[in-house]
């Protein structure tokens, strides 16, 4: 009894350190993996959207412009391409009449609508 009370008081804690030390190292490795060590990326992704478990929508800037992209178990698909937005990204936006406003002129510069507006407005 006396020898598996030792056990169990050296290996909980040893195991317990080993399950604190995977954590910590998974933290340090996703952060090196999403440029946390002060890089600047030259890809960023603005927005994504499930559309099923197999196909999602992604938002990326790169080089000044915004791409819609489709991934899925084949592959990426790039559906389209538009200089970068300026303004910060609100999530949910609420109604406004944007469907009344939508003109589909996207000459000169980017004032138009943005890629979620879009998207939001196809999925009506």
């Amino acid at each position: 009894m006396g020898w598996y009370v030792l056990k169990l008081l050296i290996l909980l804690p040893l195991i317990g350190g080993m399950v604190w030390g995977s954590l910590k190292l998974s933290q340090v490795m996703q952060n090196r993996m999403q440029g946390g060590d002060g890089r600047r990326r030259s890809v960023k992704v603005v927005e994504t959207l499930m559309l099923s478990p197999t196909m999602k929508l992604a938002v990326l800037e790169f080089h000044g412009k915004e791409i819609l992209v489709s991934t899925s178990r084949h592959g990426l698909t790039r559906l389209a391409e538009a200089p970068a937005r300026s303004a910060t990204i609100i999530d949910h936006e609420p109604d406004d009449g944007f469907d009344s406003d939508f003109d589909g002129d996207f000459s000169g510069d980017h004032d138009g609508p943005s890629f979620a507006r879009t998207l939001r407005r196809t999925q009506r």
